[in-house]
């Protein structure tokens, strides 16, 4: 198994827009000729747009694009400038009289760092497109979807850190499979391997971590968690497999799992946390080998996100506790 660059993967092009000051973004992935599409809803409070057209029963089979962004639900504009960029390249579904891009996304809220006045529309949609379409850098850290990403975010951003955009691929012969993931969670981001934290609730003064899931509960017999519900992790899983539309809902179910091994806690009320995948269908493979792998590049590109983040915002990141 060797580790490539998520831009690497076959069929499908990558691209962020955000604006630094109002601290939001949006990242696309673009298909142009379709890809298999799948999507895992597991959080308690999601916000996602044209997630019923993925369901295994419906007719539509490819989609076009996918879109993450911040701006909680005014995010789910970013859509419709993904859509009018497709369309002016004509990339869409065909219909007698246009054709009509396929575009699902899901949001994140981060109206709680920079400005929380402007946030993620059609304009910025358009150019993460057109960004992924001319093959612009695509980094990980403070960009696109993940540019006012946080994590552990139980007492507030005084005691949260910053969180971002990570991307994870892998290559073993001809398979290519990839994760683009924007870690925005409630709860605090853990190495698998160890159990350590690298990113959630973390008394800067005393310099240690104080474990979300601990403290949750102390708040076990309170009235309300809504208080705290300004999260969301989601992202797509890329890969070059041959999957029907049922098998890429499954496998979009089982990336969770990097999810699970992560974030503690994950899968919270107050987490819209949403997994899609995208296949364009070049390679025969066991299911099984690939739900593995699924798992382990969402897991590492979680990781990624947390490592690759700056501070800003008056939120510490995680390169930056030993300079505390």
């Amino acid at each position: 198994m060797n580790r490539i660059d998520v831009t690497d993967i076959n069929d499908f092009k990558f691209g962020h827009d955000q604006n630094e000051k109002a601290g939001t973004g949006c990242t696309v992935i673009v298909a142009k000729d379709g890809a298999t599409a799948g999507v895992d809803v597991r959080g308690g409070a999601p916000g996602t747009r044209e997630t019923d057209l993925l369901k295994s029963e419906n007719l539509v089979q490819k989609i076009h694009g996918l879109f993450l962004a911040g701006g909680s639900s005014f995010g789910l504009q970013t859509g419709s400038g993904v859509m009018d960029a497709l369309e002016r390249r004509g990339i869409g579904f065909d219909t007698p009289t246009a054709k009509v891009p396929i575009v699902p996304g899901a949001i994140l809220y981060d109206l709680n760092v920079g400005g929380s006045a402007i946030r993620p529309d059609a304009a910025m949609g358009q150019r993460a497109c057109e960004n992924a379409l001319s093959n612009q850098p695509f980094l990980m850290g403070n960009y696109g979807a993940g540019t006012g990403a946080t994590v552990g975010k139980l007492l507030g951003n005084e005691l949260a850190m910053k969180g971002g955009i990570g991307t994870y691929a892998v290559q073993i012969h001809d398979l290519q499979v990839g994760a683009v993931v924007a870690v925005n969670c409630f709860g605090d981001v853990i190495h698998p391997s160890n159990r350590e934290r690298i990113a959630g609730l973390y008394n800067r003064k005393e310099r240690v971590f104080l474990h979300t899931e601990k403290l949750l509960l102390k708040h076990v017999l309170s009235p309300s968690t809504n208080r705290f519900s300004k999260n969301t992790s989601i992202g797509a899983v890329l890969t070059n497999a041959v999957l029907t539309k049922p098998e890429a809902n499954k496998l979009a179910a089982l990336a969770h799992d990097g999810f699970a091994r992560t974030i503690m806690p994950a899968h919270t009320f107050v987490d819209g946390d949403t997994i899609f995948t995208m296949s364009s269908g070049k390679v025969k493979v066991d299911l099984n080998s690939l739900s593995y792998l699924y798992a382990h590049v969402v897991e590492q590109a979680v990781l990624q996100a947390a490592y690759a983040a700056e501070s800003c915002y008056g939120i510490v990141a995680n390169r930056d506790l030993k300079l505390e």
